[in-house]
């Protein structure tokens, strides 16, 4: 029961993300990967579960994220160069760390989530 009322959390949230992304400059990325999260989510609420396509998705995602972690301005950069400022202050991204950090930890929630499906799955 906890699983489905958590799966059905994520499934909202993810679609609810996607929405919220439509009017980005990079929307044909993020729409989709939020969406892929959410139907997932969706799938695994009702009992249905691919161990593959969770692993196909965890590591496209955590290599994106390491992308991000590492690349010009960056999460690293934000914590070495910028010394870990709020990136929560507001919903615009002001400064150009801002936005990279919130999608790196956007996509760790994501990669969390399929995991703990890919887990109570059985796995492969």
């Amino acid at each position: 029961m906890l699983l489905i009322i958590l799966n059905s959390i994520f499934c909202v949230s993810f679609l609810a993300f996607a929405w919220v992304n439509l009017n980005d400059s990079d929307s044909w990325l993020w729409v989709p990967i939020y969406m892929a999260a959410s139907i997932l989510c969706g799938f695994a609420g009702f009992g249905l579960y691919y161990p593959l396509v969770y692993l196909f998705f965890i590591a496209f995602y955590l290599i994106y994220a390491l992308v991000l972690f590492f690349g010009k301005d960056g999460v690293r950069d934000w914590i070495t160069k910028y010394h870990t400022p709020s990136i929560t202050e507001s919903m615009k991204a002001t400064k150009p760390y801002i936005e990279k950090t919130r999608e790196f930890f956007g996509l760790l929630i994501i990669s969390a989530a399929l995991a703990l499906n890919y887990f109570v799955s059985g796995g492969i």
